[in-house]
């Protein structure tokens, strides 16, 4: 190394400086972003250097760290999973008991609206037989429950109780081939029998001069002797004349075989067929309040101003009148002074009739007084006394003016002169 560098003394000499001078430069000379070109050349150069460390880096010790990692990720969505089925099932169990608390508060206010005496009752099975749709409550002969009751919801009809337990009762739903109800529609109180036993509900023995149309209602008549008459049953949806019998095909109101909580009709009551189909539960849900009472009295009078500047000349003007008997628009009334301040007492009004220590009030304008049957003046006051009204004197060769034309006052000096008035 020493014999190459000894040879080759010169050129390396020439090379080291060669490489200082444009260091030097680099130091001195900036680009047009004003960082120094050594700068810019050693991040060039040391970047490639970089990235391979970096790749290296992460393709070794970051894999390790990333694959640790995993594991607590995996451990984190296992935890994260159970506390959203928990949470799911507990929405799902809170959904249950409001539903379960709005329908027993339905039943409630359905007991205490109908005249039945009824007792509430919960589903708690279905029957084994598979040709026969029934299904147990919970309410048996202990609780009054009895053979023959009927069965419903506040939204119609469920079924009957066939078989009677001490703790329990099986009842018969209306969805059975062999269940029969006696049902009458709401318009035309049409009489028929409800068959639910082929699957949908039709209603037999119907003639077809018999008119019922779709949407209209039908309720229990009563004549099965199981349900009371007047509980609805469901709504028609086709009506349609058929061979000696009307087809009439019907929906019903309530869900038999979905009911949870149910009513044992223990002894009921025949009821009217209501005018009207019953609320749906947007109409029952609605809650308002009675118009508000119209004000009377003191509270009526306080209430009842003037709100625009009309109005108080209008209210002014009514009282005016009032306090001086005039009628406005009357045949005879007299002209009201609305230049008073203060409104007359029935003791200053001159009629005569002034009160002790007040004096009467002068008269607003002359009246001529009536003589030999001449008609009065149009606007005189009627019921006035002409004789108690001063008469004004007649001027003395005055010029004659056009009706309604003003008149110049004459002075009490020159009142009884007989030139007339320049």
């Amino acid at each position: 190394m020493e014999a190459l560098l000894s040879r080759f003394r010169n050129l390396t000499v020439l090379v080291v400086a060669v490489v200082a001078q444009l260091l030097y430069l680099a130091y001195q000379v900036k680009t047009n972003g004003d960082e120094r070109l050594i700068r810019v050349w050693a991040v060039t150069a040391v970047t490639p250097l970089a990235g391979i460390v970096e790749a290296i880096r992460h393709n070794t010790i970051g894999f390790l760290e990333d694959y640790f990692i995993l594991l607590d990720v995996r451990e984190q969505n296992r935890k994260l999973k159970a506390a959203n089925d928990r949470l799911q099932m507990e929405n799902i169990y809170f959904r249950n008991q409001l539903a379960t608390a709005e329908h027993a508060r339905a039943l409630v206010q359905f007991q205490s609206q109908t005249p039945s005496r009824t007792i509430a009752a919960r589903v708690i099975g279905n029957s084994t037989v598979a040709s026969a749709k029934a299904v147990f409550i919970d309410r048996g002969s202990t609780s009054g429950v009895e053979n023959g009751m009927a069965v419903v919801t506040p939204e119609g009809i469920v079924g009957k109780v066939v078989a009677v337990y001490p703790l329990v009762a099986q009842v018969l739903l209306v969805t059975d081939a062999t269940f029969k109800v006696g049902v009458e529609s709401q318009k035309g109180h049409v009489h028929g029998v409800l068959d639910c036993g082929s699957g949908k509900c039709v209603v037999e023995q119907v003639q077809n001069e018999d008119r019922v149309d779709p949407g209209e209602w039908f309720y229990t008549s009563g004549e099965d002797r199981i349900f009371p008459k007047g509980f609805p049953v469901g709504k028609v949806i086709s009506s349609q004349p058929g061979q000696g019998m009307r087809d009439l095909k019907l929906t019903l109101s309530a869900s038999p075989g979905a009911a949870e909580e149910v009513l044992v009709v223990v002894q009921g009551v025949h009821q009217a067929i209501p005018t009207k189909p019953p609320p749906t539960e947007e109409e029952v849900d609605v809650h308002q309040l009675p118009p508000p009472p119209k004000e009377t009295g003191r509270d009526a009078a306080a209430d009842a101003k003037p709100q625009t500047e009309a109005d108080k000349v209008l209210a002014k003007y009514d009282s005016i009148g009032k306090e001086q008997g005039h009628v406005f628009g009357g045949l005879g009334s007299g002209i009201p002074n609305f230049n008073v301040k203060k409104p007359a007492s029935p003791a200053e009004k001159p009629d005569g009739a002034a009160g002790a220590g007040k004096p009467a009030a002068a008269p607003t304008a002359p009246v001529k007084p009536v003589t030999n049957g001449a008609p009065a003046i149009l606007g005189a006051r009627p019921g006035s006394n002409p004789q108690a009204l001063p008469t004004p004197k007649p001027a003395v060769n005055e010029p004659v003016l056009p009706l309604g034309a003003p008149r110049r006052k004459t002075p009490p000096s020159t009142a009884t002169s007989t030139a007339p008035q320049p």
